[in-house]
């Protein structure tokens, strides 16, 4: 069995290549929310940008997008033992499907005062009440993701 890459590091990694893929975002006009999910083993088994807008779909969320792809790559909707690395806290739909994939571990950087779900606003994945909880690191690169977004927003406005 290969060896689990130290996790600061693959933290940092792996937050990076999400910040890229937020761009991806970013430059098709949706809000820039990039995410990496990884295996047990490191492994990246999906990428995945905001695009509710480009396919009219409302959970067209990085999150949802990643955990969908990853799902057809492993041939199951169960994700056990994986990490979600995500440039925004999650919203309580994106909190809810990890849930229910059981993904081991949540990884993000900037948190969201108005919707996040990993303990900002709400904290789902880490509820008792349900029958799986995630372990969360927030704020990795966080400076760099609320960056991104704030000058998003500002150049909407």
């Amino acid at each position: 069995m290969t060896p689990v890459p130290d996790s600061s590091a693959l933290d940092e990694t792996c937050m990076r290549r999400a910040l890229e893929l937020a761009a991806c975002a970013e430059a098709e006009g949706e809000v820039p929310v990039g995410a990496v999910l990884v295996g047990p083993d490191g492994e990246v088994l999906a990428e995945a940008w905001n695009r509710p807008i480009a396919t009219c779909d409302p959970t067209g969320h990085a999150e949802i997008r990643a955990l969908r792809a990853a799902g057809e790559v492993i041939g199951n909707y169960r994700l056990p033992g994986t990490t979600l690395y995500v440039t925004l806290e999650p919203c309580p739909m994106c909190a809810g499907a990890m849930v229910h994939a059981r993904v081991r571990r949540l990884v993000y950087a900037a948190a969201d005062p108005r919707a996040g779900a990993a303990g900002s606003v709400f904290d789902l994945l880490r509820s008792p009440r349900l029958n799986h909880q995630v372990e969360v690191t927030g704020g990795v690169l966080a400076d760099a993701s609320a960056a991104l977004l704030r000058s998003f927003f500002r150049a909407r406005r």
